[in-house]
Parts: C-alpha cells; structure tokens; sequence
C-alpha cells in the first residue's frame, strides 16, 4: 500500500485515474448528503478522516509501496455507506499524499486500492452476510465487524499484491513471501479494531451506523 510516484509503469497511473474519477464523481452523485444535516453526523465523518490519516501515517515497511497499516474501512462502510465511505477514504489517501507517505501520481491507484477495493469488499461482505444469515446481533458484531473487517484488509492485501506483480515491481515470490503473508497478521489487529469500535458505536450510539438497525437487529431477539 502507499504506492510511490516511480513504482509502477506511467500507463497503470493514469489508467487508475481514468477510473478512480468517475467512481468518484459517481460517489459524489449518490452520496446521501442530506445525512450530514445533522452536525453530530458531519462532525462523525470528519472526524474519522482526521483519525484515519494518523493512523495510515503509522506504516511498517522497508521498500517502496510495501508499507502495512490499520485501515478502518470496514468501519467507516458500515457506518456510512458506500459512497460517502468511499469519499471519506479518498480524502483519507489524499491527506497521507500531502503529508509525503504517497506518491501524487500514484494517488489514484493508492485510492483504488485503499479506498474503492476496501469499500466494495465491506459493503459486498454486509449484502452477503445480511442476505445468508439471520438478523441477530451477534451476528452483526462478530460476523461483519469483527470477521469481515479483517477479510477486507486481506483483500486490500491481495489487491496490492497481485498489482505490484503485474506490474513487475517486484517478484511473485518475494510479494507472497516477504509482503502478502504479513496481511495475516494485520488482519487480526484490524479485525479486533472494526469489532471494538463498531460494538461500541452500535451499543451507545446506534445511530451513528447507517447499516444497524434496532429494528431488525434487536426487535423480538
């Protein structure tokens, strides 16, 4: 993650522009900005993107575009929505550009992979969970805080991985060994970070997470 200006062909940097701007403009267009009406729900959102820019600026990693962190994007689509989650993530990935984490070509890419992989695969998880198991909630915080939040930074993982050895950065082999295992690992902290922080929020203040519902979630239980 946090792809530099000079590891990639120039062709994949404007080829992730080429799609990172309309699924944004397309976000933009969708989003529900009538929720941030409410300045508890804009000071939440804000909130978020300050916090998560600190948190992607604790990196761990010794070559270029191999940096680990937390990512938090379980929790902010399951808390926002798709859209505005993946709103919030690309200005999340322009902050740590602007501080010189990343690349500003490469924002782009950077965005597609930790913003767009992350929100689709937590907001495809929550559809699939919600559709195959029972409305209980258990099973919102163990199954999509907690478990689906550590599935999305493996894809995350698995995302960047299979880019970088497309794109020869670097050998299949030394990604799979020395990179993506380490997404294992990770997936544990970010797991109990999206459990822990979702459990808090639906118990205390539900109303802060667009995706629970009382009524379905604890209604009859």
């Amino acid at each position: 993650m946090n792809l530099t200006d000079d590891l990639l062909g120039e062709m994949w940097y404007w080829a992730a522009w080429a799609v990172w701007l309309p699924l944004f403009a397309h976000s933009v267009w969708r989003a529900p900005w009538k929720r941030f009406r409410e300045s508890e729900q804009s000071n939440l959102w804000l909130g978020m993107v300050v916090l998560l820019i600190l948190v992607w600026s604790l990196k761990a990693g010794v070559k270029p575009g191999l940096s680990l962190h937390l990512l938090g994007a379980n929790v902010f689509t399951l808390a926002f929505g798709p859209h505005l989650a993946f709103i919030g993530l690309s200005l999340v990935t322009l902050g740590i550009t602007l501080n010189g984490a990343a690349g500003g070509f490469a924002f782009a890419a950077n965005a597609l992979l930790l913003a767009g992989v992350s929100v689709f695969v937590a907001h495809q998880l929550y559809r699939l969970v919600a559709r195959l198991l029972p409305p209980h909630f258990f099973i919102y915080v163990f199954v999509n805080a907690f478990l689906c939040g550590g599935l999305v930074i493996m894809a995350v993982g698995l995302a960047s991985t299979l880019l970088l050895g497309a794109a020869g950065a670097y050998s299949w082999a030394y990604l799979f060994d020395e990179y993506f295992l380490y997404y294992l690992l990770l997936a544990f902290s970010e797991a109990w970070l999206s459990g822990m922080v979702l459990t808090l929020f639906v118990v205390y203040r539900p109303n802060w997470v667009d995706s629970f519902e009382d009524s379905r979630y604890l209604s009859d239980k």
